[in-house]
């Protein structure tokens, strides 16, 4: 593994088209029982193979074994009603169907801990595992028990924890918590938002990290992007929190994001994986300039604290553009790392 810059993606990767219809969020399976179990560890396989040969250096399961980043993980928990969906605005940007919680949420038994140590087992190096934050479940859900976003947030993150306790114990190296609605509920982030992400992350032995972002490359997104005008400086309202707070990485974009590059000075003291992918786009980024990114973040981030990485997810991607992009991204963070020694 490379000592400084030290690769990483965000969470999603494509699935197989034989796993899931391509391109698609809350894709269907297309296999099931035992078929659909071997499949996906195969799909993660690949995913993996796709990351070592690109020079990634901490990698993930691209998430292959879950159709959503969140709704699959609530999947596993008591008090949550999947059959009598409401529609809910999400992020304040799309409506979704999504399900009710109608009573005391609770995790009765571990939701991703074998799919953690498959992971663990099938690599060598240092891996991820990615979990969604207490706020963007609550923002992904209709609340008919709670009534209370916070309220809901807690008892999430108290979950939570219990998972990432023992996704750490089978020996993960990095868990990190995606929180995309740190991007839009600033208030509830200053009250109560770090205060649930911290609450998840306690007590967890591996390195804590948190995915703050601008959201997948789909429709809803792209055209949420084009109102917040030519420079973008959201992250202004939570990254001094993030300094004072207990979590040890900060994942962010800055490919074509309009992020002025400076604000991750604002981070002092924590790791920070500067996205140099952009994942709303097919185009597939050169090393070069992957490279002219991480020069940029380097003005204000010291070298062992950066971490060259994705946007977001990359699922709604076509496979080929994905694998290409994660061979650019270890190409360009080589290109620097030489410049560094």
């Amino acid at each position: 593994m490379s000592t400084l810059l030290r690769t990483t993606i965000a969470g999603s990767l494509p699935k197989p088209a034989w796993l899931a219809e391509p391109q698609t969020l809350w894709a269907a399976w297309k296999l099931e029982g035992d078929a659909l179990a071997e499949g996906k560890r195969d799909a993660v396989r690949l995913a993996l193979r796709d990351q070592e040969q690109a020079g990634i250096d901490i990698v993930s399961d691209g998430e292959q074994t879950r159709r959503h980043f969140v709704t699959t993980f609530i999947e596993g928990l008591e008090g949550v009603d999947f059959e009598h969906r409401r529609t809910v605005r999400i992020r304040n940007r799309y409506d979704a169907s999504v399900p009710v919680v109608v009573g005391p949420v609770a995790r009765r038994h571990p939701i991703y801990v074998d799919d953690a140590a498959f992971l663990r087992a099938e690599c060598g190096g240092q891996v991820k595992y990615t979990l969604p934050g207490p706020m963007t479940m609550v923002d992904t859900l209709y609340d008919a028990h709670y009534r209370s976003r916070d309220k809901l947030a807690f008892a999430f993150a108290e979950i939570l924890n219990e998972e990432a306790r023992a996704i750490a114990a089978a020996g993960v190296d990095v868990i990190q918590f995606d929180e995309p609605a740190f991007n839009v509920y600033f208030d509830e982030v200053r009250d109560w938002g770090i205060a649930a992400l911290e609450r998840a992350a306690r007590g967890v032995s591996c390195t804590k990290a948190v995915h703050i972002c601008y959201g997948y490359g789909i429709k809803a997104n792209i055209e949420w992007k084009k109102t917040l005008g030519g420079e973008w400086r959201q992250y202004e309202e939570t990254f001094p929190r993030l300094a004072r707070s207990s979590i040890d990485q900060v994942s962010l974009e800055c490919a074509n994001s309009h992020v002025p590059i400076e604000l991750i000075g604002l981070l002092e003291g924590k790791d920070v994986l500067v996205g140099a992918i952009d994942v709303a786009t097919e185009q597939v980024e050169t090393p070069e300039a992957v490279a002219a990114v991480i020069r940029q973040a380097l003005r204000h981030v010291p070298a062992d604290r950066l971490y060259p990485c994705t946007n977001c997810g990359m699922v709604p991607l076509p496979r080929p553009a994905a694998r290409a992009k994660l061979r650019a991204l270890g190409a360009g963070a080589a290109l620097v790392r030489r410049e560094l020694t």
